[in-house]
């Protein structure tokens, strides 16, 4: 049976608020919960970005059963993979085992702020290569020295590791990324609804992998607010990752989309107070072989009745597909 997570969506909500959705999250059902790892908000209009593996500390702490994962983390620029590999086997710790390490090679956005660059296409891939491989070989608990083309680790050892391991679910668009990294992956993560990335994935990997998808909605009691508020928050969805990789700043998203229409979001958004509209906007997941399906409830505004009156009848029908 798929298993249908939350997701803390640190660009549209506070610290404080975050830990609060999760917690009800969990009690309304969700079975697993992922975190945006960025330290900008896509838009201004979202208005935030808090750090998510503080927010992710608290949230180990807060709940007892629902997943966490980062959805996803960039371990080549903002973040050097020897510190990923660190607190992310802390974190595995926190949470006594309830964590996956979601990787993916990253957006301009975030990682441009250490005034490194943004690498073309290509070395990104070959960065992200190199920096899971470090992270693989720290999570064993020797002592790891290391000197890559891009990254060097001087003596390195995680002190404090779970028995299990930490888990590592990788982001990929197609045949060759496949080809490249489900060698040094566990789970499949992916935002495009493609059975042949869940089929070749899991060819390589066997039957017990994961493959985690993501899609957003707008609930709302007024269908045109709900659009209104989906266009204001996620126009930028549209652009799709080879240009949202790119783009460096809000400025440059609110310039990428500003001939996006609310009706252009309403047709890839479902919107509104239609349950049934809303859970079978999932189903193309479903029909590609995805075994985990991740909610975006979009907009701050409306979360805390959202996870209150709607999260449980929603999973039921999302369930009953």
């Amino acid at each position: 049976m798929t298993r249908f997570g939350y997701t803390l969506m640190t660009e549209q909500s506070g610290p404080r608020d975050l830990v609060r959705y999760a917690v009800a999250a969990e009690r309304a059902g969700f079975d697993f919960e992922v975190s945006s790892d960025h330290y900008s908000p896509w838009l201004t209009e979202q208005g935030h970005a808090p750090y998510a593996w503080t927010v992710l500390g608290a949230v180990a702490q807060a709940t007892e059963r629902v997943e966490l994962a980062t959805y996803v983390t960039c371990p080549t620029v903002r973040y050097h993979p020897a510190v990923i590999a660190q607190k992310s086997a802390t974190l595995q710790l926190l949470s006594e085992g309830r964590f996956i390490l979601g990787l993916g090679s990253g957006e301009n956005l975030n990682e441009h702020v250490v005034g490194e660059g943004w690498p073309a296409v290509d070395a990104r891939q070959d960065m992200f290569e190199e920096a899971v491989t470090i992270i693989r070989e720290l999570h064993t608990g020797e002592l790891v020295t290391w000197e890559g083309q891009y990254f060097r680790v001087d003596s390195a050892r995680i002190w404090d590791l779970p028995d299990e391991g930490v888990p590592i679910g990788i982001a990929v668009s197609g045949e060759k990324s496949i080809e490249r990294f489900a060698p040094l992956g566990d789970h499949l993560i992916a935002v495009q609804p493609e059975g042949d990335l869940v089929s070749g994935w899991t060819e390589k990997k066997g039957e017990q992998t994961r493959s985690i998808g993501q899609i957003p909605i707008c609930w709302g009691r007024d269908k045109d607010a709900a659009i209104e508020k989906a266009h204001a928050q996620f126009r930028w969805f549209g652009g799709g990752w080879a240009v949202n990789a790119d783009l460096p700043t809000p400025a440059g998203f609110a310039a990428a989309s500003q001939f996006v229409r609310p009706e252009d979001v309403a047709s890839s958004i479902a919107c509104g107070p239609d349950l049934d509209e809303l859970a079978e906007s999932v189903r193309p997941f479903l029909d590609a072989g995805f075994t985990d399906v991740a909610l975006v409830q979009v907009g701050d505004e409306g979360q805390d009745e959202f996870l209150a009156e709607v999260a449980e009848p929603l999973l039921e029908r999302l369930r009953a597909l």
